[in-house]
C-alpha cells in the first residue's frame, strides 16, 4: 500500500552568504510513517527541519504540503497548516507556567474571557497521556529538563499536527520516559500523522523508523527503508569512515597515587556520606538514574552547592566554596548544560575561550599575540569547526559547542576534570573524537570523572564505575564486573548479584 505524501522537499538548497549548507536535498514524509533524518552535527539536519517548519526559507527548491507547492512565511504559518516542530533546544518561557506555555498564542476562550479551567483540564490530560506528573501551574523554570521536554511534546500534541518534526526528543529523557514517548509516536503513526524523527541514538532510529535518510555535508548520501541497514552501516554513512571501534583502547596503566580523595561528603537534600578516591591518570565513571544525586555531588565538590565533608587534592585538604577556588586548586567541571551554563551563546569563540577561561587574563595581555595563539591552539587541538572565528557560538553545531567547552576548561590547565554528560546530543563521529580527547587527557596524567546516563559510555571509557542511588553510592564495579546488568541492578537498589531463579 502506497502511503500518502504529507510533506516533501525537492532539490532543496540553502546558503548562508557564500556558504552553501544544503545541496539538492530530497525528502518525502508520508502520512502514518516515521521517517528518521540522521547525520553528524553540522550535516544540515537542523537547517532541513527549519525549512520544513517555516523557520527558514530555502534558497532554491520546492516544498510541497499535501500535494500542493507551498511557501511557509514563518513557523506560525506552518503550524496553522499542521506542521509542528518540537525543538531540541527548549522553546519555552521560563517565567510562565506549564499550562501557559502549552497554550501560549493558542489560548482557549469562553466568550471574551480566557477559559482557564478548560486549558488546565486539557493540560492535565496531555501530561497524563505522557505519564508526566508535573503540576500544570508549576513555573517552567522550576521543573527538571526531562519534564521540560515532556511539556514541549505536550505542546505539540495540543496543536493536532498532521506533520510532526521531532528534533532529538529523547536527548534529556530517561529510558523509561523515552519508552512513553515511543508509545506516543506509535499512536500518532496509527492516527496517520507523518513524523520526522532525529536522534543520535542509532538504536532508537533503528527501532522506531520506517525510513531513514542520511545527510553528510549537506548532501543526502542514503535514503531508504530502515530494514535495509543496521546501526554500523548508518554510522559509517554518517561520518564516511569506519566507527566500529568507538572507544579508544586503553594505553598504559592508572597511577597508584590519589589525585582526589572524598570522604563523608554530603550535599544537603541531594547526597549523603559520599566517599571515593580518584587516582592520577584514572578515568572514573559515575552512573545512576536521573535524580540519583550524581550531578549535585559534583557541583558540591566544585563549590556550586553548599556541601560538607573531607576533600583532599594531592593529599592536601581543601575547602572549595566556588568554582574559581576549585580551578585554582586544579579541579574543573564541564557542566551537562553547555548552552545555559557552559558557554556564552551570543559571543564568539575568542570571548568564550579567553575572557571566561584563563586563570589570570591580565598575564596574557603582556604578550599581545598570546590570545590569538591560545585560540588557534584550542581550535586545532580540539578540532573545532566553524566558518569563522567570529561566528556566534550559538550557531555552532552541538558537537562543536561541546568541543569548545572542553577547550575552554582545558585552558585553565586543570589536573582533575569532571565531565558531566560528555556526549549528550552529539553525533557518533564527534562522540568518537570526544572519547579520544578524554583518553588523551588521562594519558597526560590528568584524572577524569565522567558522569553519563549512557551505560555503554561509562563502561567503554572508565577504568571503574561507581553507581549512585538516592543520593548515596550503591556500589562500585570494575574489570569483568563492569556490565550493564550489574550497573542497572545497583542503580535500581537490587544489589550486584543476580536474583536466584525461583
Amino acid at each position: 500500500m502506497t502511503q500518502t505524501p504529507a510533506l516533501s522537499l525537492t532539490n532543496i538548497c540553502r546558503s548562508f552568504g557564500p556558504v552553501q549548507v544544503l545541496h539538492d536535498v530530497d525528502i518525502t514524509l508520508a502520512a502514518g510513517e516515521v521517517h528518521a533524518l540522521i547525520g553528524e552535527n553540522g550535516a544540515g539536519k537542523s537547517t532541513t527541519m527549519k525549512i520544513m517548519s517555516g523557520y527558514l526559507a530555502p534558497t532554491s527548491g520546492t516544498l510541497t504540503l499535501n500535494g500542493q507547492p507551498v511557501s511557509l512565511a514563518n513557523s506560525q504559518d506552518a503550524e496553522a497548516q499542521g506542521v509542528v516542530l518540537i525543538h531540541q533546544e527548549f522553546n519555552l518561557a521560563d517565567q510562565l507556567s506549564v499550562e501557559q506555555n502549552i497554550f501560549l498564542g493558542h489560548e482557549k476562550k469562553r466568550g471574551f474571557l480566557l477559559d482557564k479551567a478548560g486549558m488546565q483540564a486539557e493540560t492535565r490530560a496531555l501530561l497524563a497521556r505522557l505519564n508526566c506528573q508535573v503540576d500544570p501551574s508549576a513555573r517552567v523554570r522550576d521543573i527538571a529538563n526531562a519534564d521540560k521536554q515532556m511539556v514541549e511534546i505536550a505542546k505539540a500534541l495540543s496543536r493536532n499536527a498532521s506533520v510532526l518534526i521531532m528534533d532529538e526528543p529523547t536527548a534529556v529523557l530517561t529510558e523509561r520516559e523515552a519508552e512513553v514517548l515511543f508509545e506516543q509516536v506509535e499512536q500518532l503513526r496509527a492516527e496517520g500523522v507523518a513524523i520526522l524523527f532525529t536522534s543520535h541514538k542509532l538504536d532508537e532510529v533503528k527501532r522506531i523508523s520506517d525510513k531513514i535518510t542520511i545527510l553528510r555535508d549537506g548532501h543526502v548520501v542514503s535514503s531508504g527503508p530502515a530494514s535495509d541497514c543496521n546501526e554500523d552501516q548508518m554510522a559509517e554513512s554518517m561520518v564516511g569512515r569506519d566507527v566500529s571501534s568507538l572507544y579508544p583502547v586503553r594505553v598504559g596503566s592508572v597511577g597508584t597515587e590519589p589525585a582526589l580523595e572524598v570522604s563523608n561528603f554530603s550535599v544537603p537534600g541531594f547526597a549523603q556520606d559520599i566517599s571515593f578516591t580518584l587516582k592520577k591518570g584514572e578515568i572514573l565513571g559515575v552512573s545512576g538514574l536521573i535524580g540519583s544525586g550524581r550531578t549535585e555531588t559534583m557541583e558540591g565538590l566544585i563549590g556550586l552547592r553548599t556541601a560538607t565533608g573531607d576533600v583532599r587534592i594531592n593529599g592536601m585538604p581543601v575547602n572549595l566554596r566556588s568554582p574559581r577556588q576549585a580551578q585554582d586548586a586544579g579541579l574543573c567541571y564541564l557542566t551537562e548544560d553547555r548552552k545555559s551554563r557552559g558557554l556564552l551563546l551570543s559571543k564568539g569563540m575568542r570571548e568564550n575561550l579567553t575572557l571566561q577561561s584563563l586563570p589570570d587574563f591580565t598575564n596574557w595581555l603582556i604578550n599581545q599575540n598570546s590570545e590569538e595563539m591560545a585560540l588557534t591552539k584550542a581550535i586545532e587541538d580540539f578540532d573545532i569547526r566553524a566558518p569563522t572565528r567570529e561566528v556566534a557560538v550559538g550557531n555552532l553545531s552541538g558537537g562543536n559547542q561541546q568541543k569548545l567547552l572542553i577547550a575552554k576548561v582545558m585552558l585553565a590547565a586543570p589536573n582533575i576534570v569532571i565531565i558531566d554528560e560528555p556526549t549528550r546530543g552529539i553525533d557518533i563521529g564527534t562522540k568518537q573524537q570526544i572519547y579520544e580527547f578524554i583518553h588523551m587527557l588521562s594519558q597526560q596524567g590528568k584524572s577524569i570523572i565522567v558522569i553519563s546516563s549512557e551505560m555503554q559510555e561509562v563502561i567503554g571509557l572508565a577504568d571503574r564505575v561507581i553507581v549512585m542511588r538516592t543520593g548515596r553510592i550503591a556500589g562500585e564495579v570494575s574489570g569483568a564486573d563492569m556490565t550493564e546488568d550489574r550497573i542497572v541492578r545497583l542503580a535500581m537498589g537490587l544489589g550486584a548479584q543476580k536474583e536466584e531463579a525461583a
